[in-house]
Formats: structure tokens, C-alpha cells, sequence
């Protein structure tokens, strides 16, 4: 008797959760992924901000997952699903069976109609977006050193990060902390004056997902550390050297962008209407609505908690729906037995704002400062891929508590001249 094939799209949290699942059993499992790595991306901004290397938040999946006799690993680009044949279509033109299929594609940033602002300013995504940040951020400060015009100083020294959800406030909190040790240890002739750090939020609040008093808390804590909040500010155009908000251009070193994310073009691939910021309807079981044996889960799938409102993109929610679809296919495929629906385990909403500073909403009651940061850390260890994983980066954490230093301060001397262009020379532009 043949093995029923299965085939998993996205090798992220929610992915990698259902492999594992299904590991080791009597079922051919197939993992398709454009890179060869997984990704702990909620970790990525402290590659960005120099705490932390790609590799400390990275991992081969064909590593992660080689002590699954029935899993292989494929790395390749899907650009279409055959859903009739019941083949994914690969950019190469290869093509790829599957009995049941599972896409665990993730999400992207959405830059809103305006995808040309990406090149200047990168979301974190990747380890390539990471390490392209990171390389702003160090160089900027090593041609302020050098230069002898204050004005010119000041826009090296200016970051701004669009969009106060988690992801701005922890890169605001990081970023000004990184500039202000280096002015004090390192750049002589730089002062805390000429460094600026700005948040951008186009609606009332920051962690506007989070409870009024964590906002509150948050919004405080990175005042008093020297982030400019600017809020109800929509951005109206980015260029290499300077962004346009409120109807002016500020000259900026370094832009970063947090602003909203979007799913995967997989609704696309099915031919079917996506629903809100593209994601995919599923039913209870997480199946794709009217595509039999196609299944959706994490930042892809539209699922519903029982007051029917949309399931969170977080990592916790991909993580529980890998493990319960897993489960639930290798119950169906080999005995028959169907599962009852899917239902989330809330363990709680996180966001770091800085040292010693972070906020935890657990629904009922609330957790900040200190004891928040604690708990923070503790989680985003367990979550990491494995234990070398968790020792390394623990470690790290560890001696950047006792000294502040942060060892991967590194530029790629290759990557200069096409990361940071110089500003454009054009005299009529509007000022």
C-alpha cells in the first residue's frame, strides 16, 4: 500500500510545529521551503540592532529536521497550486505531488500600495533584511564620525521606524539604546544631541493590540529614554536619504519599517477570495474553504476563535495549529478518526521595550517592567529552535546584561557602497 503524501509549504513556526507531528510515522512527508534555514523572526531585531548574529536566530531545516526518517526537505520557490491535479508548481518548472497539502507561508510587510519603499526602508523578515538594517545603522554612525557638517551629522544620527506595534517599539527601544552606548563609548566626537530616534504611528496609540495601560507604560518608557513618538502620523513618501510625514521631509540615516504585514500570495495560488490582509478562510479543522485536502495555518489562514473574531498573527498561535493539524492528519490518514476543531490556547501577548522593560498582557490581568522583561526572555529562549539555540543565546544575553557590549557589530565592507547610497544630489528636489 502506498504511503499517503504529504506535502507542507513553509518550514516557519507553523510548518516546522506539523513536521515534527508527523515525523517518524507511515506517512511520506515533504517540507518546501526558498530557503534552506528556518527563522526565529521575533528575535530578528536584535540581529538588526547588532545584540544577537544570524545564526544565533537561525537554523538548516534539513538539521532541524533530519532525525525524521519519513520527512525531506526540499528547498525551491512555489509559484502556483494545482489544486485540481493536486501538484504545487515550483519556479523552476518542477512540479510536486501531494495527497494533502498544507501551505505555511507566512507573512509579509505591506508597504500599503508602495512597494518601492521597501529597497529603503526594509521590514524584518528575513536574515537578509536584518543584516541590511544592521549595516545602515553601523555605518551611519561611522560616517558621522567623519564628517565635518553638523546638519549632515544629525541626518546620519536620525532613525525612524514605521509603525508602533511590537516590532517598532522593540526596534525604537533597541536602537536607542545601541545609539546612546556607542556616542558614550565609542564615537568621540558624536554627541547625544545629534542622535534621534523617531517612532511613527498612524493611529492614536501605540501596541494599540495590547491593554491602554501597557500602551501607556510603553509609550512612557521610551519618552524617557529619548524616542520621539509621532502619533495619528501617516508617512506619505520615503526616498534613500529622508522621509515625508505630516506634509515635511525629515533627513534620516536609517529608515525601518513595521507598519502592517500582509499573507502570502498562497489565496492567489488558489484561485480563491482572500479575506483580511490576504489570509486564507479556514474552516474549524483548518482546511481552505471549498479546496479539499488543502489546509492553512499561522499568518496564511483566516481562523476564527470562538467569539469569531480572526486569531492573532503570532507564533504561539502557528505553533499550536502545526501540532494540532499534524496530529489530526496522521490521526485521519491512518485510522480514520477525525479530530474535534481546533481551538487556541492563549499563553499570553509579549512586546520588550528596552532594558528591564517589557509588557505582558495575559487577558486578565497584566504584566509590566522588570518581572515582564523576565518572563519575556524566558519565553523567547523556550522557543527557540533547540537547546545549543537556547545555551548560546542565553549566554549572550547574559554577559550583554553585565557589560551592554553587543558583539555583532560587524559591516560588510562588500555591502557598502549598494546599502547606504550617498544622499541624492538633486538641487531642485522639494525641501
Amino acid at each position: 500500500m502506498t504511503k499517503p503524501q504529504i506535502v507542507i509549504i513553509g518550514a516557519g513556526f507553523g510548518g516546522l510545529a506539523c513536521a515534527k507531528a508527523l515525523g517518524n510515522s507511515d506517512i511520506g512527508v515533504t517540507v518546501v521551503d526558498r530557503r534552506n534555514h528556518n527563522l526565529f523572526q521575533p528575535l530578528l531585531y536584535q540581529v538588526a540592532t547588532a545584540a544577537l548574529s544570524p545564526a544565533d536566530v537561525s537554523e538548516p531545516i534539513r538539521r532541524t529536521l533530519a532525525r525524521y526518517g519519513n520527512i525531506r526537505v526540499l528547498m525551491g520557490e512555489v509559484n502556483g497550486i494545482d489544486s485540481e491535479g493536486r501538484e504545487i508548481l515550483l519556479s523552476d518548472g518542477a512540479r510536486l505531488p501531494y495527497d494533502s497539502l498544507i501551505i505555511a507561508t507566512g507573512s509579509e510587510y505591506n508597504y500599503f500600495g508602495h512597494d518601492e519603499w521597501h529597497h529603503h526602508a526594509p521590514g524584518l523578515k528575513s536574515v537578509h533584511e536584518a543584516r541590511q538594517i544592521r549595516h545602515r545603522l553601523l555605518l551611519a554612525f561611522e560616517q558621522a564620525e567623519r564628517s565635518t557638517d553638523d546638519a549632515e551629522k544629525r541626518r546620519l544620527l536620525t532613525s525612524v521606524i514605521v509603525g508602533g506595534g511590537p516590532t517598532g517599539v522593540e526596534m525604537a527601544g533597541a536602537i536607542s539604546e545601541l545609539g546612546s552606548f556607542m556616542i558614550a563609548k565609542d564615537f568621540d566626537s558624536l554627541s547625544r544631541d545629534q542622535f534621534r530616534v523617531l517612532l511613527v504611528e498612524a493611529g492614536p496609540r501605540i501596541l494599540a493590540t495590547f491593554p491602554q495601560d501597557l500602551s501607556d507604560y510603553a509609550a512612557n518608557y521610551l519618552t524617557r529614554i529619548g524616542v520621539e513618538i509621532h502619533l495619528n502620523t501617516a508617512v506619505q513618501d520615503i526616498e534613500p536619504d529622508r522621509i515625508r510625514m505630516a506634509g515635511e521631509w525629515l533627513p534620516a540615516g536609517c529608515i525601518v519599517w513595521g507598519a502592517g504585514v500582509k499573507a502570502s500570495p498562497a489565496a492567489r495560488w488558489l484561485g480563491v477570495e482572500p479575506g483580511p490582509a490576504g489570509r486564507l478562510p479556514v474552516d474549524p479543522r483548518l482546511a481552505v474553504i471549498g479546496r479539499p485536502n488543502i489546509y492553512a495555518l499561522g499568518d496564511t489562514a483566516l481562523a476564527l476563535d470562538a467569539d469569531g473574531k480572526p486569531l492573532p498573527a503570532l507564533a504561539q498561535v502557528a505553533k499550536q495549529q502545526g501540532l494540532y493539524l499534524g496530529n489530526a492528519l496522521k490521526a485521519e490518514l491512518l485510522t480514520g478518526a477525525k479530530s474535534p476543531p481546533f481551538v487556541f490556547q492563549n499563553r499570553g501577548n509579549t512586546a520588550v521595550i528596552g532594558r528591564n522593560a517589557a509588557v505582558f498582557d495575559f487577558g486578565r490581568w497584566h504584566l509590566k517592567g522588570r518581572l515582564a522583561w523576565f518572563l519575556w526572555a524566558i519565553v523567547h529562549v523556550w522557543l527557540l529552535v533547540n537547546f545549543e539555540k537556547r545555551l548560546l543565546v542565553s549566554i549572550q544575553w547574559l554577559w550583554r546584561y553585565a557589560t551592554r557590549q553587543r558583539g555583532a557589530r560587524l559591516i560588510d565592507e562588500d555591502a557598502v557602497g549598494h546599502i547606504m547610497p550617498p544622499p541624492a544630489a538633486d538641487p531642485q528636489r522639494p525641501h
